[in-house]
Parts: C-alpha cells; sequence; structure tokens
C-alpha cells in the first residue's frame, strides 16, 4: 500500500511541477518579446480617426468627486464632434454627478444598493447609449484614469481597423514617495498589462481586458452581458467575447493611467479584490476557455487560456517556490528527481522572466536592491492568498482612495 501512495504522490507532484514549468516557460516567453518597447511609426500627418466613426465615452463613477475632473479633462479634449461622453453616477453620495454636468458631460444616475459593482454601472449605461443610433464605437474609460494625448486616436483607429475589442496600455503608478509596497505592485502591474500583452501581440495573439481604456464596436457589444456583481468584470467580458470569436487586442500605442490607493487600507482592499477575482477567474474560466478552444479547433483561444492560467505574479513566484520545495524533499527521501528537475526548470524560467522584464522595464519602480528585497514582501502576502481558500471576497467593494477614507 505505501509503495502505491508514493507513485502517485510522485505522479501528482511531476504533475504539479510540469504544470508550473509550462506556466513559467510561457511568461518567460511573453517577457521576452514583450520587454522591447515597440519603435513609434514616423507621422507625416496628424493621427485622424476613421471617416464616419463616432464615439461614445463611458465613464462609471462612484464617489470620484476628488478625481473625475481631471478624468474627464483629459478625455474631453480627445472627442471630436459628434461623440458622446456619459457619466454613470453610480450609488454616488458626494458631487460627482454635479461636476461631470458642470465639465459638459452627460450624465445619468443610478440608485441601486443591492447591485452594487462596475459591470452593473456599464450595463446601464451602455443601455443608455444603445438608444444613439449614430455612435459606432464605444470606449469605457474607469473615473480615476488619465488618458494620454492621442490615447484616443489610436485606440479608436486600432479597434476601427480590427473590429474587435481593443485593449490600451492600461498601467497603474505608484504616488510619490511611495513605498516598496506600492512599488513592487507597479511593477507587477506593469508586467500584467504591458509586457505580457505586449508579447502576446507579437505572437499574433490576443489579449484580456484590464479594465480601463477599452474599445468596442457596437455590434460586438450586444452580443454580451455587461451587468455582473465580478470582481474582475472586465476580464470576464474579454473572455465572453473571445468565446463568441471577439477576442480583445492590445493597443500598446493608447496609453491610459491611473494611481494606487494612498492608503493601506485602500491598496489592500485594491489588491484583495483583484487578486481574488483573478484567481477565481483562473479556477472557473479556464476549463471552458480551453473546452471552447478544443471544440473550434482555435490556437489562439487556447494560447488565451494559458496565458488565463499563469495567476499574478507574487502568486506566480510563491507556487513556483513551493513546488520546487516540495520536490526538493521528495527527491530526498524517495530519490525520485524528475518533480525536482521540472521544478528547477521552472524556477530557471521564471527567474529570466522576472530579471528580463526589470531589467529593461521595471528599473523605474525597483532598483535592485529592492528587486532581491521583495522576498519578505511574498512572504507578507501569504494571508492574502490564505483568505482566498479560507474567506474569498466575493463581492465588490469601492477602494477608498482618500487619506480619511471614503467620504
Amino acid at each position: 500500500m505505501l509503495p502505491l501512495l508514493a507513485h502517485a504522490f510522485d505522479l501528482a507532484l511531476t504533475a504539479s511541477a510540469g504544470a508550473v514549468g509550462l506556466l513559467a516557460g510561457w511568461f518567460a516567453l511573453e517577457a521576452l518579446l514583450g520587454s522591447s518597447e515597440p519603435r513609434p511609426a514616423p507621422l507625416s500627418e496628424p493621427l485622424r480617426r476613421p471617416a464616419g466613426v463616432k464615439v461614445g465615452v463611458l465613464v462609471p463613477a462612484h464617489n470620484e468627486a476628488a478625481q473625475i475632473g481631471e478624468t474627464l479633462r483629459s478625455i474631453l479634449g480627445q472627442l471630436n464632434k459628434g461623440d458622446t461622453l456619459l457619466v454613470v453616477a453610480d450609488n454616488c453620495t458626494d458631487n460627482t454627478a454635479a461636476i461631470a454636468r458642470a465639465m459638459g458631460a452627460e450624465v445619468v444616475e443610478r440608485h441601486d444598493t443591492e447591485r452594487r459593482g462596475k459591470g452593473f454601472a456599464l450595463d446601464f449605461g451602455w443601455q443608455h447609449l444603445a438608444r444613439r443610433h449614430d455612435i459606432t464605437h464605444v470606449v469605457m474609460v474607469d473615473a480615476d484614469c488619465l488618458l494620454a494625448p492621442d490615447a484616443m486616436a489610436h485606440l479608436i483607429a486600432a479597434c476601427a481597423q480590427s473590429g474587435q475589442p481593443t485593449q490600451a496600455r492600461y498601467l497603474m503608478q505608484a504616488p510619490q514617495d511611495a513605498g516598496l509596497k506600492v512599488r513592487v505592485a507597479e511593477f507587477a502591474w506593469l508586467v500584467k498589462n504591458q509586457i505580457r500583452p505586449l508579447g502576446m501581440h507579437r505572437l499574433g495573439l490576443p489579449c484580456h481586458l484590464t479594465g480601463s481604456g477599452m474599445a468596442f464596436p457596437v455590434s460586438v457589444l450586444r452580443d454580451v452581458p455587461l451587468a455582473s456583481g465580478n470582481l474582475v468584470e472586465d476580464m470576464q467580458l474579454g473572455l465572453d467575447l473571445a468565446q463568441k470569436g471577439h477576442a480583445p487586442r492590445y493597443c500598446h500605442e493608447a496609453l491610459v493611467t491611473s494611481t494606487f490607493a494612498p492608503t493601506d487600507a485602500g491598496l489592500q482592499s485594491q489588491r484583495q479584490r483583484w487578486e481574488h477575482g483573478h484567481l477565481q477567474t483562473i479556477a472557473t474560466q479556464v476549463p471552458s476557455l480551453l473546452r471552447c478552444a478544443l471544440q473550434r479547433r482555435d490556437l489562439r483561444l487556447a494560447m488565451l487560456a494559458l496565458d488565463l492560467g499563469i495567476p499574478p505574479l507574487a502568486s506566480l513566484v510563491i507556487l513556483t517556490g513551493l513546488v520546487a520545495l516540495l520536490s526538493a524533499l521528495w527527491c530526498l527521501w524517495s530519490g525520485a528527481w524528475t518533480a525536482l528537475g521540472l521544478a528547477l526548470m521552472a524556477l530557471g524560467l521564471l527567474t529570466v522572466g522576472v530579471i528580463t522584464a526589470w531589467g529593461t522595464q521595471g528599473r523605474k519602480a525597483l532598483s535592485a536592491r529592492e528587486l532581491v528585497a521583495i522576498f519578505p514582501y511574498l512572504i507578507q502576502k501569504l494571508p492574502l492568498y490564505r483568505s482566498f481558500f479560507a474567506k474569498r471576497q466575493v463581492s465588490w467593494v469601492r477602494t477608498a482612495r482618500e487619506e480619511h477614507g471614503e467620504p
């Protein structure tokens, strides 16, 4: 009986090490391909929007009076005559709606404390825009984000040319004088939202939607439900679209930025919502996405499922390290080395990917000394992952951005 159990454990550990090696290998490939900045194409004339394109910009906002003015200013200067800027003041208790109206935006207000979450606000705004028969494309921008100059023109041009959903380069930046935890988060976000999608793009593959700076042809949005309390409703929307034949594309030239929450409580809430939602999506959506890819014999969809299977960077490092440790202990006890060999290969590939990403793009966020010092930070994140199994967050909670909490 004992030899049989030992054999079964060896097989399970070897399979786990192989799976982690596959994820680490794909991560390293994305990092190698996506770490170099594209050369900007020379423009002989100003970037022009394709003829006949009318845009509706949808901005969901919940108590964003402190930030929404800057956001709308960055959008208004990039709109053409006939475009629509719609703000959804969602369960607001501040003067978000009044500020948006004063700046010239159209505003609709939603009051529904039972159905809370960005997905419900997006659906409310979309139902309003869908009645406008002249709008050909919809762009969704979070109320705490800023559009870089020409971001809208690049995003709409890419979306109109491909006829598919298009994701801008959406980056989160650390506040001035931020501590190590926030700057590590900035680096991890850079890897997730720029380096890896650019690597996928250079392989001719689709990407995931990342939450802000998303453009859609109107005809595509009619195919999917938006109303959702999902913690990562943007990622789920991209997966729903991909399974309907509308996999999102990445547009590196369109830059959208935001800033991490300035308070520890806000940052913790933000991180827990994103990471719990991401891990839950991996568990529930990777099998269905792979099944859909096999049924259609769609390699691009299968590669999107593989990319989805890569967990957040910190959890990938922790997972790979744990599998390597278990494999080493098992090798010492049993003499079986296959799992250890696969685990060491995974560690090597992961190291190559992280070092490549940091060496080419991440130096602004982290120094070499700080990169080495992230291991205590990873240990501090273990309770967050433990809570995923013990007390998982399942409902949307607004991130408190004010120094003294939400007004």
